[in-house]
Parts: structure tokens; sequence; C-alpha cells
């Protein structure tokens, strides 16, 4: 699977939406990729899982132990990942008080490698966190991957090389400087991330 065929697949389970979007770092955009709309087919999620992995597997760097992602959107290609390196997948939430979390009996063990697993990267803000926690219980981590890289010129949050299967350059915009707010374009939040 090439950048072309990844970007028809999205375009053709719905999961490339356009309008007016609120996303979860409170950027705006007229773009919005929904991957949630690609990975509700189990064969393509498990053709994107393979090949993350393979990248995984064919990046030079430590092969990782455990395979972490964010909640929610990470979850089921983190799955899928883990299942082609044949190693443990955990995922991080959070608790009543906001703050990312190891739930549901998941554990790291100190000095156990990580690969953190997201289905799209923008500001890094929830890969972030999951790399600081697992950080902070003494994994180490060893990359990012991630189905599609719209981080754009973001400055990510997390020490680590990161590759996506496609990397996307789709405008943001701040509240203030926002061309569909002036014109009064309805504003949707179609992620999952409460805003702040």
């Amino acid at each position: 699977m090439n950048e072309q065929e990844l970007k028809k697949m999205l375009e053709d389970t719905g999961a490339l939406l356009s309008g007016h979007f609120l996303l979860s770092s409170g950027l705006h955009s007229d773009k919005y990729v929904q991957c949630a709309k690609l990975l509700q087919y189990p064969h393509l999620a498990q053709i994107a899982g393979t090949k993350l992995a393979e990248k995984i597997k064919n990046s030079g760097f430590q092969l990782p132990e455990i395979v972490a992602s964010p909640a929610i959107g990470g979850i089921v290609i983190g799955q899928e990942v883990a299942r082609s390196l044949g190693v443990k997948h955990i995922f991080v939430e959070k608790d009543n008080t906001g703050k990312p979390c190891l739930r549901r009996g998941f554990y790291v063990n100190k000095g156990e490698h990580f690969v953190i697993v997201e289905d799209v990267v923008t500001t890094g803000k929830s890969t972030g966190e999951v790399f600081s926690l697992l950080k902070s219980l003494g994994a180490e981590p060893t990359m990012v991957v991630s189905i599609i890289d719209r981080s754009g010129d973001n400055e990510l949050p997390f020490k680590a090389p990161f590759i996506s299967l496609l990397k996307l350059e789709l405008n943001t915009y701040s509240l203030q400087d926002c061309p569909l707010c002036k014109n009064k374009i309805p504003l949707e939040k179609p992620g999952s991330r409460k805003q702040i």
C-alpha cells in the first residue's frame, strides 16, 4: 500500500472530510481525518497495522516489547500493530481529573521498550501524554508511528523518531485567524477529546 492507495482508502471510506472542524488541539481546519471511518473495516485496519509494523521492523531502531496508544483514537490501530509485531498492546486513558494514566491492570516494566501508535498526529498532544507517562514509569521510548502525519510545522512534544504512512498538509487556523469562522461556516467537532 503506497500513499496514493492509502489516500484513496481514506476517501472511499469517508475518513477524509471537508467542512469547518474544531480539532482536539483547539485549532480550526477545513479538512478533518476521521480514521475511525477507515478502521471500522477490520481488513483495512489489518492492512494499515501490518504496514506500520513493517515500518517499525525496517526502521533499524530497537523493536518494542510494548505498543502503547492514546485512548481512544489509537486503540484499534495500536492493537493491529501489536498483533503484527507479536507484542502486547496497552492504552493510556484519563482519570476523573483528566490526568493521563494506565488503568485496567495495564503496566510497564522499567527498561521495557515501547512504540507509540496513533491514528493521526497533529499537535502531538495525546502522543506526548503517552510518551511522558510511560517514560515516568521507567519504560524506554523507541519511536512514534501513525497512519497520518498532519503535524506540518508544529513542534511535537516528544523526542523520538516519528514515521507515518501518509503525510497530509492540511490547513489549520487559530480561532482569531480562521477564515471559516469569518465566513460563518458552521463549526463541527468530530474528535473524541473534550475541549478545555
